[in-house]
């Protein structure tokens, strides 16, 4: 059993079976515990938004979560995820508002599916569920300059459109697609999920997509440039990671859209070879 907060938070982060835990062992021990806090509410707030149970009950648990977020700044905390985050916010100077519009995208997602939204929607969709993350990791990484934070607005982006093409048809299963309208009516995609599935334009729009993601993590890399090097070096990862994941989404194809895309270990432990070894890092 957990015997402290920070113990605590990491048997959150492991036992969501995901790399995190790993890729943030490069952090010095009091940001990696600051990301291991964002990582669990956002891990929380999500699992609350995915649950089965009806809609007014799922807005009753993330609206108790804003409302802890507003008693963080007041200096109340009470459990081990409140008190690590808390000492995040103090370390840090993560913003009440990056935490509420994390929360704010969990509820576009629990309200009802989200199915083929416009531009806008979907714009401020990314923004919530994943820009959002970015300024509060960016700050926690140690750099919570302005830069910064256009390297969490193209990041996040990037990142989520490439999740988007990566999970088309497990959403379509689930009642969603997030393919914006207006590109699918640009194709003459009917604006449903199983309809866009088997549609035989579906690549053009797929390809348009990730064509923005591509514009997004340049845009990220030329912000990087600009921030502090060593506080990027995660940034730098997630980004390398998620654009192999859009390479190799490309090269399949988007027919077999059930086809599933995953990074070997062996091709993440290269992504980090190259950066940390021959970039200079160790």
């Amino acid at each position: 059993m957990p015997t402290t907060d920070t113990e605590a938070v990491a048997a959150i982060v492991r036992a969501a079976g995901t790399s995190f835990h790993r890729g943030m062992a490069i952090l010095p021990p009091p940001r990696r515990q600051a990301m291991y806090a964002i990582y669990a509410f956002c891990r929380i707030v999500d699992d609350i938004a995915d649950e089965d149970s009806p809609f007014e009950s799922r807005k009753l648990r993330l609206d108790a979560w804003r409302t802890r977020i507003a008693a963080l700044y007041n200096g109340q905390a009470d459990d081990p995820v409140t008190r690590e985050l808390h000492r995040a916010i103090t370390a840090y100077t993560l913003r009440q508002e990056d935490f509420t519009a994390v929360i704010d995208g969990m509820a576009m997602d629990a309200e009802a599916p989200i199915v083929a939204p416009d531009e806008a929607t979907l714009d401020l969709y990314c923004d919530r569920v994943a820009t959002a993350v970015g300024r509060l990791s960016v700050r926690a990484f140690g750099d919570a300059s302005p830069e910064a934070d256009q390297v969490a607005h193209h990041l996040g982006r990037a990142l989520q459109l490439t999740n988007i093409l990566r999970d088309i048809h497990e959403d379509a299963g689930r009642d969603r697609l997030y393919l914006p309208r207006e590109l699918l009516a640009a194709n003459g995609i009917p604006p449903t999920p199983q309809a866009a599935l088997t549609h035989p334009a579906l690549p053009r729009a797929c390809d348009a997509l990730a064509t923005r993601a591509h514009h997004h993590y340049r845009d990220a890399a030329a912000a990087m440039a600009r921030c502090d090097r060593r506080a990027m070096l995660p940034a730098r990862l997630m980004a390398a990671t998620y654009a192999a994941i859009l390479a190799r989404l490309e090269a399949r194809g988007w027919a077999r859209l059930d086809v599933p895309v995953k990074l070997s270990k062996w091709a993440k432990l290269g992504i980090a070879g190259r950066y940390l070894i021959f970039r200079g890092w160790i």
